[in-house]
């Protein structure tokens, strides 16, 4: 039996290898979903310690509440997004570019994006440990011919994060904990080519691998009483890639001109988060919770390609997002000796708004409603469900004059959209050496 379980816990560690990308779950191109326990109070107090070690995600300081020996965690999120924009495009001045409406269909893909986590206390004191995440993702898929294809066709963003761990316990009332981030990100972006007259795709893509830290601190001043503070650092990339540029015509020449694919780079920074908890047990049995968290999304701004060689023109990519904000408040309870239920809920200020609201990411402000257990299975073993419905508020995409996305000569996009959000969450965790 032992051997059987810790043959499941590599086999996690290794899944969470090819985590997928997804339609973002955060604002921007984010991914909250890292902990199916905290997943469970919509985050609420995913900065303190707690039985889940995947707190150290959002504060590493949180690793000094894990228990004697090692304990292993393998989070799984199942994300069923549903969007629909119904779509009206007016032509600009190319001429075989039509104007046109209709629904694009559901543009999310359902995904699953796995994390896993790992501590091993050394002394009283002392603890190390290694988490490997997803912490952004992006899909969307139109119908590839919906009347928007002129600015976006697919849009993909896969991340991995390791992030080994140390945390040091100074008292009883304060921990501190810091770690190095090694996050690897992939960018793909597709729409149809507008000098194409057959709509052909033009593509950017390009990939890296950034270094950066985190770090966080906990304090206890009361029995029952915690604050926790942790910080994700921003991670730089320098995107090594292409752009490939279907055939086409010049206008107003119209000279063909023939396919090519361009070696490209782009500096980009995956943007800095500040998350602040607080847990305050209420009885024996029942404890709330909050969460205020900051992500630096305005550092992210117009995200320039540049030719490896020669001079061709290649496309810009333009977010210039505000920041995020995310508030979040819940509870547990302990129903007996092996059960416990939570349930929370949340609202997010989006980075985006209709100024710069995409085709690619038709993100909004979102309520989050969500519940959740824990059941302990054995003494060193318990298993975490949660469940999350978001509700978007009403959104709609206006690419037209002022935007900046807008081309002209390609033509003015309008869309409203419809979504929601259904997460399924479960985890596994298990401790050697020691009790859960």
């Amino acid at each position: 039996m032992n051997r059987a379980l810790k043959a499941a816990a590599l086999c996690g560690s290794a899944l969470s290898l090819i985590a997928v990308a997804t339609q973002a779950q955060a604002g921007g191109f984010a991914l909250r979903e890292q902990s199916a326990y905290y997943q469970g109070m919509s985050f609420a107090g995913n900065g303190t310690t707690g039985p889940s070690i995947s707190s150290i995600f959002w504060n590493p300081a949180t690793i000094t509440g894990a228990g004697d020996g090692i304990t292993f965690e393998s989070h799984s999120s199942f994300i069923v997004p549903n969007a629909d924009l119904d779509a009206t495009f007016t032509k600009g001045a190319i001429p075989w570019i039509g104007s046109g409406s209709g629904k694009t269909g559901d543009i999310g893909s359902d995904a699953w994006i796995p994390a896993s986590y790992n501590a091993y206390k050394i002394n009283d004191d002392l603890f190390v440990g290694m988490s490997i995440t997803a912490p952004f993702g992006l899909a969307t898929k139109p119908n590839p011919n919906w009347a928007g294809k002129w600015y976006n066709r697919s849009s993909e963003v896969f991340s991995v994060n390791f992030n080994p761990t140390v945390g040091y316990k100074i008292n009883d009332m304060i921990s501190v904990g810091a770690g190095i981030q090694i996050q690897y990100l992939q960018v793909r972006l597709k729409s149809a080519f507008p000098l194409s007259s057959s709509a052909q795709t033009a593509e950017v893509k390009g990939d890296d691998i950034g270094f950066g830290f985190n770090a966080g601190v906990t304090i206890k001043p009361t029995d029952g009483t915690e604050f926790g503070l942790g910080f994700r650092s921003a991670v730089s990339h320098k995107l090594d890639g292409e752009y490939i540029q279907p055939a086409g015509v010049s206008l107003p020449s119209g000279t063909p001109f023939a396919a090519s694919t361009t070696g490209i780079t782009a500096s980009t920074m995956t943007p800095e988060m500040l998350t602040f908890s607080v847990k305050q047990r209420v009885t024996d049995a029942f404890r709330v919770a909050g969460t205020v968290e900051w992500t630096n999304w305005s550092r992210l701004g117009t995200i320039h390609t540049k030719p490896k060689s020669g001079s061709m023109a290649t496309p810009d990519l333009k977010f210039n997002y505000n920041d995020g904000w995310f508030f979040a408040l819940g509870g547990e309870y302990d129903y007996n000796e092996k059960l416990t239920l939570r349930a929370g809920l949340a609202y997010e200020l989006s980075p985006i708004d209709e100024k710069i609201r995409s085709a690619r990411l038709p993100d909004n402000n979102r309520y989050w409603l969500s519940a959740g257990l824990s059941y302990k299975v054995m003494e060193n073993m318990s298993l975490d469900l949660g469940y999350t419905h978001i509700i978007p508020e009403s959104t709609k995409i206006n690419i037209g004059p002022g935007h900046q996305d807008y081309n002209p000569a390609v033509g003015r996009l309008t869309a409203n959209v419809d979504s929601n959000v259904n997460i399924f969450t479960a985890a596994f965790r298990y401790r050697w050496g020691g009790k859960l």
